[in-house]
């Protein structure tokens, strides 16, 4: 029987992990099923369980299952254990293994964004959020070895445990005061879904933010936020929340089908397009 891997959440009708990964499946020539399935909460501890029943061999796991899915994999990496959220699960002998590649999607996007050596010329981060993402994107940047990353939430308490990543480079701070920080700043990314499509505008002066800077948005639907629109306006490096959901989708395809996916322009064109259309919605994966 050809392997079968999924992506749930809750809602889940708009995902477009299934483009991706079904792009993938017919240029490699690989028999294997991706599917959206939607799991409501209370019915996802007994979904995740039955995964060898039902016959998948992995998946996605999405908004607002990943930090369930680390509370019930058998066996979490230490990447999910540091962000206390799984995205991506496979079966291995039996037991249900848990990761989160959001952490290498995220600087991978900037890698192909900004170019090799981005980390040298980019040393502090500011980064606006603090939930599961914000989480990812922290972890990555201090895994690249930034100076400072400063983690702005409108409550700054909800910042506070990003704190324990490295207290030495990494501090807290109300959402408030995010402006006056701009100055000190080398890359600020969003890591909340303001500016998303149907969401809440992200209101942001980037008048202080030092000709140098870079500017990421994990936000993908539209392509072209409000807040990069004004960064490219001031001739700032932006990178768009595209990115960041293809390249965290390929570790994940190889668990299940066993090769190894490539990001091409290919790929994101395809995707760009069905954003592009007017009827698309916006769903994080």
């Amino acid at each position: 029987m050809p392997p079968r891997a999924f992506v749930a959440g809750h809602p889940i009708a708009h995902s477009r992990s299934p483009m991706i990964h079904g792009h993938w499946l017919e240029r490699m020539g690989i028999a294997g099923r991706y599917e959206r399935v939607d799991v409501a909460p209370d019915a996802f501890p007994g979904f995740l369980r039955g995964l060898a029943r039902e016959g998948y061999v992995g998946g996605n796991v999405t908004i607002p299952h990943k930090e369930a899915a680390f509370r019930l994999v058998d066996a979490p990496s230490a990447r999910a254990q540091r962000l206390r959220a799984v995205n991506t699960v496979w079966l291995e002998d039996g037991v249900l293994v848990g990761d989160n590649t959001d952490v290498t999607g995220f600087v991978e996007s900037l890698d192909a964004g900004l170019g090799t050596g981005w980390e040298a010329r980019l040393p502090r981060a500011l980064v606006l959020g603090a939930g599961g993402a914000a989480r990812a994107v922290a972890a990555g940047l201090l895994d690249r070895g930034l100076a400072r990353v400063v983690v702005a939430a409108r409550d700054v308490g909800k910042a506070e445990p990003l704190v324990g990543f490295d207290p030495r480079r990494v501090a807290a701070l109300a959402f408030v005061e995010v402006e006056r920080m701009l100055g000190g700043v080398d890359l600020l990314v969003n890591a909340t879904s303001l500016g998303m499509t149907g969401k809440d505008p992200l209101a942001l002066d980037l008048a202080a933010l030092p000709d140098g800077a870079a500017v990421a948005d994990i936000v993908y639907a539209p392509l072209e936020t409000d807040l990069l629109r004004t960064a490219r306006a001031r001739g700032l490096a932006t990178v768009d929340g595209l990115g960041m959901l293809l390249h965290q989708a390929a570790p994940g395809f190889a668990r299940w089908f066993g090769r190894r996916p490539e990001v091409t322009p290919e790929l994101r064109a395809l995707v760009e397009a069905d954003l592009a259309r007017p009827s698309a919605e916006s769903v994080r994966r």
